[in-house]
């Protein structure tokens, strides 16, 4: 069985950097236009194309999204987005409209297109119809179970299976949902969903004495707040149910958030699950974790307080450098000599720890107090950290 495709969100060009770095196959990212992640970064037609040469150069792929519910007005625009995703060598662009299909089929014609899990691909006569329309691979839809998609792949075996296996997953079926829009005028379906699913409400039942709150606790109901994916112990199944590429979500989360998922699902990939691996997903900001409906109907979806947990580590550098035995950091929170930090790299440092010490500014003079956001600090490492690792601290 060959081994799927490890795919990574990619809100920007340093985070496609980092993803493809800590192990990533694949990144999606999106445009200035199209997408539904209109407020992250996002790339410029100069930045998608360093990021697919970059991509290229290491034998990686980068996938587009333009999967927006379309209107009339978008195609003209997107035709041309289409054209040059193409000219620059995107390895496919990915669409939850059947317009924006055909459009891409037309203008584009030798751009793969990949269909979007906003589409809700949930049995095999879609997947097939996507396939006999043009699309080489369809994004499941995350309700499905691992049994559900191992039929979808017996009775479609043409079209490539790509599904959700860790991250944020909306209350609704994907691209149904208008709650943001009827609440604060911001369309889901356009890349503007505020995320009113996550908060809190007060709901009252009209009873023989009159109305009543209903409240689960003190801060209020949170009846539409979903708990994250987490199928990390399950990708033997995924992969034996059909399914090639395995997607993790968070074009808008931090480039830590997603140095740690991806170095964890990409060691568990090659060197198989474990508990201390399983650990690693609890080191970065999460809501409670779910299978969701892997295995059946399943309920345990809804998060009743609302909270994400902190993680059990704190985000403190990112390498930039190491020379004659030193490290040179780029701070993101406060560290100062003392303190014991934990590498995270895909390298053989992964895990190890290393105490600051004899710490220098830019300038090579002593400071014992790495205060400076994004201020350059060196110590002494007895590991040959990369650029781009990083330096975290236990909580």
């Amino acid at each position: 069985m060959t081994k799927p495709e490890l795919l990574a969100p990619a809100g920007n060009l340093a985070k496609l950097k980092c993803a493809f770095r800590f192990g990533a196959d694949a990144v999606y990212v999106g445009g200035k236009s199209f997408s539904l992640r209109a407020f992250a970064d996002n790339f410029t037609d100069e930045e998608l194309a360093e990021g697919i040469a970059y991509a290229h150069e290491r034998g990686k792929k980068v996938y587009a999204a333009a999967n927006i519910f379309a209107r009339n007005a978008d195609f003209p625009a997107m035709a041309e987005h289409f054209r040059t995703l193409e000219r620059l060598g995107a390895d496919a662009a990915l669409v939850s409209d059947l317009g924006a299909l055909t459009l891409c089929r037309e203008a584009a014609p030798s751009l793969a297109v990949h269909i979007s899990t906003q589409a809700n691909v949930t049995n095999a006569r879609s997947a097939a119809a996507y396939a006999r329309l043009g699309a080489s691979r369809v994004v499941l839809a995350r309700e499905l179970s691992l049994a559900e998609i191992a039929e979808i792949h017996a009775q479609a075996p043409d079209v490539e299976l790509e599904a959700f296996v860790h991250g944020a997953m909306c209350i609704s079926y994907s691209g149904r949902c208008y709650l943001s829009d009827y609440l604060d005028g911001r369309p889901a379906n356009r890349g503007a969903c505020v995320q009113a699913c996550r908060r809190a409400y007060r709901i009252q039942s009209e009873g023989q004495s009159g109305w009543c709150d209903l409240e689960w606790d003190g801060r209020g109901t949170y009846v539409m707040n979903s708990k994250d994916l987490n199928m990390s112990a399950h990708l033997q199944e995924l992969a034996a149910a059909g399914v090639v590429s395995f997607k993790i979500e968070g074009r808008m989360k931090s480039e830590y958030y997603l140095a740690t998922v991806v170095n964890a699902y990409r060691r568990i990939l090659d060197g198989g699950y474990s508990q201390s691996l399983a650990a690693e997903l609890e080191c970065a900001s999460h809501r409670a974790y779910t299978a969701a409906y892997a295995f059946g109907e399943n309920r345990d979806t809804v998060l009743s307080d609302g909270s994400q947990e902190g993680g059990t580590c704190t985000f403190v550098a990112v390498v930039r450098g190491y020379r004659e035995g030193r490290v040179y950091a780029e701070m993101r929170n406060r560290f100062r000599e003392g303190d014991v930090l934990e590498i995270l790299s895909p390298s053989e440092a992964f895990g190890e720890s290393v105490r600051v010490a004899e710490m220098q500014d830019e300038a090579g003079q002593p400071c014992p107090d790495a205060s400076f956001v994004q201020g350059i600090y060196s110590f002494p490492c007895p590991y040959p950290l990369g650029e781009g690792d990083i330096l975290r601290r236990r909580r």
